[in-house]
């Protein structure tokens, strides 16, 4: 067996078919196809049970993809240990924010594909929170303020933000002065998220209510600005609508607590030369600093 064929079946056996296996190693049905069978007949075993909705695992297979995974992550770090300053090669699969991944993260890693043209890069932007270990990616950026969770996570840099209101708002609700009086507001918000205030030093965490949500910054933006509530956006979402005016800084005495851009990775005691790489970019585009 070869470290391609390996591959192949691992890709299949996470993305739950053929199809998908082959996007994600950017290689044709057939060859994944040919590959798998070739790993089956060294073997002796069918690790796959193909169906018309894709690939199941067998319980040979099951066990299998667990040795699979460990070898092809052993044979990584190897090639990086004797390899340490050659260039990046494979897949690189990396998830960012819609709103300012294409902008901040795009350039980023179009220079690291400049710079390693062995590399093969695939950029996902999206607002979901892929789920990296089965969807397939080595890693995602992320921003705010990450949730407890068995993934790695890098902070590279900082988001502020302000919590703004329109004119229109304003004027029928008046403004609230402390995190206390949120409570009586219409709050704009992606889902039940807390908002986190400064009180000087010391954090405060509110708990907003509301009957708009959207799962988009500049969705929610769009209500700010038609009078429909608060809303808590990063500065780069707002600063053309508080210089026109159409959108009017709130709460000022608590402003909201600066929250993170992650580089969040599977758990693993080490993280691989390609999220180092796109690691320590990061932290110079964003003027992080090198302390975890």
């Amino acid at each position: 067996m070869d470290i391609e064929e390996l591959q192949s079946f691992v890709e299949v056996a996470d993305a739950g078919g053929i199809s998908s296996a082959a996007h994600r190693l950017g290689v044709s049905k057939s060859i994944v196809s040919r590959r798998l069978s070739k790993l089956e007949t060294e073997l002796g075993v069918q690790l796959l049970a193909r169906t018309t909705r894709g690939a199941a695992l067998t319980e040979a297979g099951a066990a299998f993809r667990e040795y699979a995974a460990r070898m092809l992550a052993d044979f990584d770090s190897a090639r990086e240990t004797i390899l340490p300053a050659g260039p990046l090669r494979g897949r690189f699969r990396v998830a960012a924010p819609i709103l300012f991944g294409p902008s901040q993260i795009g350039p980023v890693l179009a220079e690291m594909a400049r710079s390693h043209p062995l590399l093969r890069i695939q950029a996902s932007y999206s607002d979901r929170v892929v789920d990296l270990i089965s969807e397939g990616f080595d890693c995602a950026i992320r921003s705010g303020h990450l949730q407890d969770s068995n993934l790695m996570a890098r902070r590279v840099g900082s988001i502020h933000g302000k919590l703004v209101a329109s004119p229109s708002y304003i004027d029928a609700f008046g403004a609230p002065e402390t995190p206390d009086e949120l409570s009586r507001h219409q709050s704009l918000m992606q889902g039940t998220e807390s908002w986190r205030f400064l009180d000087g030093d010391q954090p405060i965490v509110a708990h907003p209510q509301g009957s708009f949500k959207a799962d988009n910054p500049v969705a929610l933006l769009a209500a700010a600005v038609a009078g429909l509530g608060l809303a808590y956006l990063s500065d780069c979402v707002i600063a053309e609508h508080l210089a026109s005016g159409a959108l009017v800084p709130v709460m000022v005495r608590y402003p909201p607590q600066p929250s993170g851009i992650y580089v969040v990775r599977p758990p693993s005691p080490h993280s691989s030369r390609k999220v180092r790489v796109l690691t320590d970019a990061l932290l110079v585009r964003f003027g992080g600093t090198a302390e975890d």
